[in-house]
């Protein structure tokens, strides 16, 4: 096939790329100019510099590169993870406005396949459960968090409703794995080492990951499967307190102390309080199902301290 692949050398955009190009997909990616340029074409993909906020620009890549498929992995992260709230406002932007422009021209171009990156870490669940793809985004998220569900919850209604092309939204957990944060070498394991981590209050909030590799496993497979809502999420959803301290076990570094939500307010935000205690795990049953779908375990998961049978309510 012939893809288009948006945001194609963030983490999970140049794997992918690399992905498709060894199963024999004709694939042009869409990047800012620069080292991103050689990135794409090393490994034999065709590399557009079109502007994403730029309507005419993006019309203009998708009519030269006539892609069957375009799948949008654009996002605005920050070096930093302590920046990620700071620059959430950008990323909104981002999918409000770039990724509108490139679903219009994927509409007016006649692409018979539209696959969105969305977020398996901000779906709402009743407490205990797991979320699955009828879950929504958490509109009611404080600050910027609140807003940006609220944009991406409106894109996946605009991708799933089209009448033009398949819709198909991909819901990953928090990525980890090469180039992205959570790595033994990567920016997450240096706070930790830096005793600059803190689990906020009871940590009850639970998290679903995905290792980079399974997710472009399931993207890839998403090109011809059903189309729909997909969480492409790991086995292992952990609460904070559990999967930080396993974390910091995995990459040598302190096991996190505690921080009282109080203090956490005063020093800190109500999103990072958000993290640590309302954040739901997702259900993979369908992606399993439907997409063939075998992530790995998480890797750091056979660090934890297991916990006595009065704790796990036996």
């Amino acid at each position: 096939m012939k893809i288009f692949v948006a945001g194609a050398t963030g983490a999970v955009g140049l794997p992918l790329v690399r992905a498709l190009r060894t199963l024999g997909h004709e694939v042009t990616g869409m990047t800012r100019g620069g080292p991103g340029v050689d990135r794409l074409r090393e490994v034999g993909a065709s590399a557009s510099t079109a502007d994403a906020f730029d309507r005419g620009a993006v019309c203009d890549a998708i009519a030269a590169a006539a892609p069957d498929v375009v799948i949008d992995q654009l996002t605005w992260l920050p070096a930093n993870p302590a920046d990620i709230i700071k620059s959430m406002p950008n990323d909104t932007r981002l999918h409000e406005e770039g990724g509108g422009n490139l679903f219009a021209a994927a509409q007016e171009f006649g692409v018979a396949r539209y696959i969105l990156q969305s977020r398996g870490f901000y779906l709402g669940a009743p407490s205990g459960q797991l979320a699955d793809e009828t879950a929504r985004l958490r509109y009611d998220a404080p600050g910027p968090i609140g807003e940006s569900t609220r944009v991406m919850g409106a894109y996946e209604d605009r991708v799933l409703g089209s009448r033009a092309l398949q819709g198909v939204v991909l819901r990953y957990g928090f990525f980890y794995g090469p180039g992205t944060w959570y790595r033994p070498d990567g920016a997450i394991a240096e706070q930790f080492r830096k005793g600059e981590a803190r689990i906020i209050s009871d940590g009850a909030a639970v998290w679903s990951f995905v290792h980079i590799d399974d997710a472009v496993a399931a993207t890839v497979a998403a090109i011809t499967a059903e189309p729909g809502t997909y969480n492409v999420v790991d086995d292992d959803p952990l609460p904070v307190s559990e999967w930080m301290p396993a974390f910091a076990r995995w990459v040598d570094a302190p096991v996190p102390p505690r921080m009282s939500e109080a203090d956490a307010l005063a020093v800190a935000s109500e999103e990072a309080v958000f993290y640590h205690m309302s954040l739901t795990g997702a259900s993979n049953a369908r992606a399993k199902a439907k997409l063939g779908f075998t992530p790995r375990r998480l890797l750091w998961a056979n660090h934890q301290i297991p916990r006595l049978a009065s704790e796990a309510g036996v």
